[in-house]
C-alpha cells in the first residue's frame, strides 16, 4: 500500500469514527500528495458519488495568507454545506474555528482550456452572485491547527462545515472599505475593515478554476467557492450562536 493510500485510510477512518489521529504518523512529500489524499478520502467516503462524470464538485474553498503565497484549494463534502440560519449543535466538532468569508458563485461552465486563459479581471466576469459565508474550521489531526501544513491541506485545509447566507447579485465593491462584523456567543463583538488577506475575494478565482479543472473536469455554472477569512480564526464553543455580517452584502448565522 502506498503512503498516500495509508494516509487516505487513516483520515477516512478518523472521519468515520469521529476521532482524531496523529498527523506525525502521516508524512506527505508535497502539495500534489496532499491533494491526492483529499481526492482519496472523498472517494472512500462517497462524498461526490452523485456528481456526474467529468464535472467538478459543487462547493469549494480557496485562499491563502497573501498574494505572495501559493493558494490552496479543497472540494467540500456536500453534507457539510448548510443554508443560513444553520443548526450545527449535533455536529461533532473537535475544533470550532470561525472564519467569516464571502462566497462567490460562477455563472458559466469553465473547462481547463478556458481556465488556463483567465486572469482576475476575466474570472471576475464569470461571477453572478455573492453571499456571506461562515466556514467552521475543524481538524481530524490530534495536533489540530498545529499539524504540519501539508497534513492540514490533505485534511481539506482544516475544513469542518460551511454556512451560506442569502445570495445577492455580484457587483464591484471597494473591498478595502468593506466592514465585517462577527459575533460569537457572549464574546465581545469583533469588527474588521478591509481585512481580506488577498485584498479581493475574486483574486482566488484563476488559481482555483485551474485547480478544479486540472483533471479534465468542468466547473459547472452554479459552482460555489468560499474565498478566505476576514476575521482571522477566533474560536467558538459548543452552544455559541455565531453571526457574520458584511454590510451591503448580507449575513450568515449558525448555532453551535
Amino acid at each position: 500500500m502506498s503512503n498516500i493510500d495509508d494516509i487516505v485510510n487513516t483520515l477516512a477512518g478518523a472521519r468515520r469514527r469521529g476521532q482524531t489521529t496523529a498527523a506525525g504518523d502521516a508524512p506527505l512529500q508535497d502539495a500534489d500528495a496532499a491533494y491526492a489524499v483529499q481526492a482519496g478520502v472523498a472517494r472512500a467516503l462517497g462524498w461526490f458519488a452523485g456528481v456526474p462524470a467529468g464535472t467538478a464538485p459543487h462547493h469549494w474553498k480557496s485562499g491563502g495568507p497573501s498574494r505572495q503565497a501559493t493558494l490552496t484549494h479543497a472540494a467540500l463534502p456536500p453534507h457539510g454545506v448548510w443554508a443560513s440560519p444553520a443548526d450545527a449543535h449535533q455536529w461533532a466538532f473537535h475544533l470550532r474555528g470561525i472564519e467569516a468569508e464571502v462566497a462567490l458563485r460562477i455563472s458559466q461552465d469553465v473547462d481547463a482550456q478556458r481556465a488556463a486563459t483567465l486572469d482576475v479581471d476575466a474570472a471576475r466576469k464569470l461571477v453572478d452572485a455573492m453571499c456571506v459565508s461562515i466556514e467552521l474550521v475543524d481538524s481530524r489531526w490530534t495536533e489540530g491547527l498545529d499539524a504540519p501544513a501539508l497534513a492540514k491541506l490533505a485534511d481539506l485545509q482544516s475544513h469542518g462545515a460551511l454556512v451560506l447566507g442569502e445570495w445577492q447579485p455580484f457587483a464591484a465593491r471597494d473591498w478595502a472599505a468593506q466592514r465585517c462584523i462577527v459575533t460569537i456567543g457572549k464574546q465581545p463583538v469583533m469588527e474588521f475593515r478591509g481585512t481580506h488577506s488577498l485584498g479581493d475575494p475574486a483574486y482566488v478565482l484563476p488559481a482555483w478554476l485551474r485547480h478544479a479543472t486540472r483533471g479534465g473536469e468542468v466547473v459547472r455554472a452554479g459552482t460555489v467557492v468560499t474565498t478566505g477569512t476576514w476575521c482571522g480564526l477566533p474560536l467558538a464553543q459548543a452552544g455559541d450562536r455565531v453571526t457574520a455580517e458584511f454590510p451591503g452584502i448580507g449575513q450568515a448565522e449558525v448555532q453551535l
